[in-house]
């Protein structure tokens, strides 16, 4: 199988999912065509964590995040160049397109040049992005027009899947998964002296930066609590509480042996697909604490592995009742491990991407196994 990647932010959470991919899909060739977010990570450096991996790589030079009509025209021609050179050289058997920019212009594209087998993952929905009401709904209008191009949706969670129908969009969902054992190998008990709240991501709206803050200045007087922002970007001034420490960007390595040493994860986000750092921390056997919101919510069993909630008030109590039961934590990381892994397994994830890249239809009944759900 010859299998085209096309993702105009190469960063973050696409880039584990590309990789992911091209990893536990080695028999398969993998070309993957992608922009650069240069003042996140830059592609030199992604390219690294690829190794030895037979991935191919075409730089696309126009595409860049926002909307920006004469920017996206440069995309779409530069992409139709790209994608009607490799398919005049048999070098098309599915494409996939990651993200929102790369499924509208790439759906486009694949219509004109005919290419059938088409598959698009949103990553998450960007109607639930934009900063007002307005702006949601040209990007509804967007995607029901992408639609139109053809391709199957497919989600990271079966909430993400609910936004999309809600809007009159056919989706199916395959949750996104980790190599659980793989992970789980840099588990560690907490060895702050001070209980350790943890997450791990781009300081940006969608991840509500200011919620996290408003959380953390609760607790700037116990000085039995610190807080940890494992990553960088630019809402960072938001974090303002003299409790909170930004890390910056780091190795995975460092990455994880840091959410271990934590004793909860929290994610503050306004909305996700099926975030890898959340997956990563159940694996890292550590309750989650977690906004009830699309993709975040498909991760919590309450009570078991974690908790959702709603309000920042919310959020303090249930940090006050972890921090005075740590034994519970113990059993809450355990119940995180054993759903994350049953559920959110990488296997059963690829193993679905492999049957639609083979020209497939895939339905979620007799293939998808649930994910986990609030109880």
């Amino acid at each position: 199988m010859k299998i085209v990647h096309v993702a105009e932010a190469f960063a973050g959470g696409i880039v584990v999912f590309v990789k992911s991919l091209v990893e536990n899909l080695p028999d398969d060739e993998h070309i993957i065509v992608h922009g650069e977010r240069a003042h996140v990570t830059r592609f030199t450096d992604i390219r690294k964590q690829f190794g030895r991996t037979s991935a191919r790589f075409v730089r696309w030079h126009s595409a860049q995040r926002s909307i920006k009509p004469s920017k996206d025209f440069a995309a779409f021609f530069e992409l139709y160049k790209v994608l009607k050179r490799l398919k005049k050289q048999g070098q098309i058997d599915a494409v996939h397109l990651h993200s929102s920019k790369s499924g509208f212009i790439g759906r486009a594209v694949c219509k004109l040049l005919r290419i059938n087998n088409v598959i698009y993952t949103p990553n998450g929905a960007p109607f639930l992005v934009g900063t007002s009401k307005f702006s949601n709904y040209v990007y509804k209008i967007l995607e029901r027009l992408g639609q139109g191009f053809g391709g199957q949706v497919v989600c990271c969670s079966p909430s993400e899947q609910a936004e999309y129908e809600k809007v009159g969009i056919p989706a199916i969902t395959i949750n996104n998964g980790i190599t659980f054992d793989k992970v789980s190998g840099h588990d560690a008990e907490p060895s702050n002296k001070k209980f350790c709240i943890v997450t791990s991501g781009r300081i940006i709206n969608q991840k509500n930066p200011a919620l996290f803050n408003s959380i953390a200045r609760y607790f700037e007087e116990f000085q039995q609590f610190e807080f940890l922002w494992i990553g960088d970007g630019p809402e960072k001034a938001l974090l303002t509480s003299s409790n909170i420490k930004i890390t910056g960007w780091l190795p995975g390595e460092e990455v994880a042996r840091l959410i271990s040493s934590a004793n909860v994860y929290l994610s503050t986000a306004n909305f996700e697909g099926l975030p890898y750092a959340v997956l990563e921390a159940l694996a890292l056997k550590k309750p989650v604490l977690l906004t009830d919101s699309v993709g975040n919510r498909d991760l919590v069993k309450s009570c078991l592995n974690g908790d959702l909630f709603k309000h920042h008030a919310e959020a303090i109590v249930k940090l006050l009742q972890y921090f005075n039961n740590a034994s519970m934590l113990n059993i809450m990381g355990e119940y995180s491990a054993m759903h994350g892994k049953e559920s959110f397994n990488v296997n059963h994830t690829f193993t679905r991407y492999k049957h639609l890249y083979e020209g497939n239809h895939l339905e979620n009944d007799g293939f998808l196994k649930p994910a986990l759900i609030n109880a």
